[in-house]
């Protein structure tokens, strides 16, 4: 028997059966694999030094090229990813089946918002605001920076080229670059499980105050009355009217973990009106998502610049924003400063959660998405720096507020010690008929002198109100809504300020389900053709999940989820991925890849930055994050109702376990997926001993003039032709039987 040689015609008297053997997940050993690697795909280099030739016959037909099997070059390794070998004469071009299976974005704006509405997120508004506060305000900025440019855009880069060429969700990317990391996609989509859970019930917490926000005055500017005594509720009294509406009104938070309680019926229906928004949104996949995101996109934007605007006009706005640039050097000398600005980064950019890879994996193969991981993270930092602008514009009126209302209780015990006929040798050379119009510094000039002299005088620190910080929900439910209760018109500019952390929630949200219906959809063809039942079941399931964060202690279950079942998992994933492309898939075979996906090679600084500094960085990163956890007992933040006031607590025993099962539970695919490699490895192996010389000539690829019914497209290059160098995997593949007349003309001879 002999394999079919270039420009062979079979006879027409043997029919040529075509075979189809779909690639299945799982269902595949690993002699079958080794059988076709042998047969269709070569590696890289053999392809550019022995381009097949193009003759055509005397019929004028195109000669098909010789099969790898007939060349002595050796094919790809184990754990390199597939290439796709298309014949000329039997592949349709690129343009006349692009998107014809797989859905596509329908303009490049419209992917371009869905990756920045999905990288911008609550966290840009209320989380790096809180680190420049902390961490010495300009100068964790430009050590951000320098660590975004450094490690983000890098590994940013990594992802969206690795998506937009392989055209799949982060499960088949990683299954095609390492198939022995194939877990790698397994633990992103966990991730995105785990955060989309809690992530729709901040979510539904916007949505509550917003509700809430149509009414004057607003129901958290005033401490209420109780009715039997008449008098201010002794726990708002004790607090603060927004402290007392978040904790009591809103959450009905209990005093521990341990206190369970009922269910909170207002949150749980605000929960479901969440997750019935992303179900609507995301029910006809990127199409349907994608139109809301023109929206959900673009309108915070305008918001934060409308409490910019009106922010700068707010007396100490100035205080705030030169509070927010001064830069405190010293900081860069603590371990954890870095650590902090690495995981912003680290987060902001959405690395890890598949997301980033199944939106460009809608892409055009040939979009450049070396400028698109530059874009996105620029408008993220400048969103980030925008965003802080308008948090301490906020934080310096609410600030001044405070101090001038210190300034007016302090006047008025010096009017009444005056009253009663004490000495004036100390007494203030401002005005103190009208509290009001003292001035800040005045006052602050007259204490250092004399005010520590007189009994129950208070010093009145602006900075030192700035210094009190908040971050998470305590920023946007606590801080922000005391700020904008003072604002005129103050029901107008709440509506529009948690509209924006709706919609910013929201943009969030569909990356987030993105990140976990691609996947699935790519790497189960079931579930790929009933998408819209997989949506709504992934919401219902959501849901019914998510009545864990509606009990009176659902608050404290929020801060386990958004503490320990995405960081170190994510670390995790990203560090394996950096592995695959720059050691195991190779860093210069997968730049290779990406030239001639963008027609141009990037830098290859790249190379280097995959290679050692991204890898090093994540490695320290992770190193620092378990040293924390290790060496500080986890304490989480509870709310005592008697004393009106935060108290910090040490986790139970069972909140420790729940911890580690997160983690474990978000991180074991990776390894798991490398044993159950190993072990199907193993149980082949007798099978592919078996398998003689004979078998695996046996067939030859033909190809149909059917459009592939997977996703994949095959690259063309600027010439037209082939691309000696693609990962972009076969989906089906067509066999035929190689005619053997001229063997069994042999055998009639030998028994002649």
């Amino acid at each position: 028997m002999k394999l079919v040689k270039a420009g062979f015609k079979p006879p027409k008297d043997i029919p040529l059966i075509s075979l189809h053997f779909q690639r299945k997940p799982g269902k595949e050993t690993a002699a079958q694999e080794k059988l076709k690697t042998d047969i269709q795909r070569v590696s890289v280099r053999e392809r550019a030094e022995n381009p097949p030739p193009p003759p055509t016959t005397g019929g004028g037909e195109m000669e098909k090229p010789s099969l790898p099997g007939d060349e002595d070059g050796p094919g790809l390794e184990e754990s390199h990813s597939a290439v796709a070998l298309m014949s000329e004469d039997g592949a349709e071009s690129v343009e006349a089946r692009e998107g014809e299976d797989r859905p596509a974005w329908d303009s490049k704006l419209q992917y371009v918002l869905a990756q920045v509405g999905f990288s911008v997120g609550l966290g840009n508004v209320w989380r790096f605001p809180y680190l420049c506060h902390q961490n010495g305000g300009g100068a964790f900025m430009v050590l951000y920076v320098m660590l975004l440019v450094v490690v983000g855009v890098p590994l940013f880069f990594m992802e969206l080229a690795a998506g937009q060429s392989i055209r799949q969700g982060s499960i088949g990317v990683w299954k095609h670059i390492s198939p022995r990391l194939a877990g790698i996609g397994y633990s992103s989509c966990m991730v995105c499980f785990f955060v989309a859970l809690y992530y729709n019930v901040i979510i539904a917490w916007s949505l509550f105050y917003l509700g809430n926000s149509f009414q004057y005055p607003l129901p958290w500017q005033h401490c209420p009355v109780e009715l039997s005594s008449n008098q201010t509720v002794k726990e708002c009294a004790a607090s603060s009217p927004t402290s007392y509406f978040w904790f009591r009104k809103a959450l009905d938070i209990s005093d521990s973990l341990d206190q369970s309680g009922e269910f909170n019926p207002i949150i749980t229906g605000c929960l479901l009106a969440a997750w019935a928004i992303v179900c609507l949104a995301m029910s006809k996949g990127i199409k349907s998502s994608a139109k809301v995101m023109y929206f959900s996109s673009v309108f915070p934007y305008a918001v934060l610049f409308c409490f910019l605007i009106r922010g700068l006009m707010l007396d100490g706005a100035i205080e705030g924003i030169t509070y927010m640039f001064y830069p405190k050097l010293e900081i860069w000398g603590e371990v954890q400063v870095w650590r902090q600005a690495a995981t912003q980064v680290f987060f902001a950019l959405g690395l890890g959660y598949g997301s980033v890879i199944a939106y460009s994996s809608y892409n055009p193969v040939h979009n450049n998405c070396h400028r698109d991981a530059i874009m996105v993270s620029t408008i993220n930092f400048m969103t980030s720096v925008l965003a802080s602008l308008v948090v301490f514009v906020v934080l310096g009126f609410r600030a001044k507020n405070i101090a001038l209302e210190c300034v007016a209780i302090n006047v008025g015990r010096v009017m009444d010690m005056a009253a009663s006929g004490s000495s004036q040798q100390r007494w203030p050379w401002f005005n103190m008929s009208d509290p009001k119009s003292i001035d800040l510094q005045e006052y602050r000039q007259w204490y250092s002198q004399y005010g520590s002299l007189l009994p129950n005088i208070t010093d009145c620190d602006l900075e030192r109100e700035m210094n009190k910080g908040v971050e998470g929900t305590g920023l946007a439910f606590i801080a922000f809504t005391e700020a904008m209760a003072l604002f005129p018109g103050s029901p107008f500019w709440s509506a529009l300020f948690f509209l924006m952390l709706l919609n910013l929630g929201l943009s969030t949200m569909f990356g987030t389900m993105q990140g976990i219906l691609t996947p699935l959809m790519d790497n189960f063809r079931l579930l790929g053709r009933h998408k819209t039942i997989l949506t709504v079941f992934s919401c219902v399931l959501g849901f019914l999940i998510g009545l864990l964060f509606t009990q009176r202690s659902g608050n404290y279950f929020v801060t386990i989820f958004d503490d320990y079942s995405a960081t170190l998992p994510l670390i995790i994933v990203v560090i394996f991925e950096t592995v695959s492309v720059a050691w195991i898939y190779g860093a210069d075979r997968f730049l290779d890849d990406v030239a001639l996906m963008l027609h141009w090679r990037p830098p290859v600084v790249y190379k280097f930055m995959w290679k050692y500094v991204c890898l090093l960085a994540m490695v320290g990163l992770l190193t620092a994050s378990l040293l924390q956890m290790v060496f500080k007992w986890p304490t989480y933040t509870a709310w005592n109702h008697t004393t009106g006031s935060e108290t910090s607590l040490e986790y139970p025993g069972w909140a420790l376990l729940m911890m580690s099962m997160l983690i474990v539970t978000a991180s074991l695919p990776v390894p798991a997926g490398y044993l159950y490699y190993l072990l199907t490895q193993r149980q082949d192996q007798p099978e592919e001993a078996g398998m003689t010389e004979h078998e695996r000539e046996r067939y030859s690829k033909c190809y149909s003039t059917e459009p592939e019914l997977n996703n994949h497209h095959p690259l063309l290059n600027e010439a037209g032709s082939r691309p000696h160098s693609t990962f972009l995997p076969l989906g089906v593949d067509h066999y035929r039987p190689l005619p053997q007349q001229e063997d069994e003309d042999e055998e009639e001879d030998t028994e002649l």
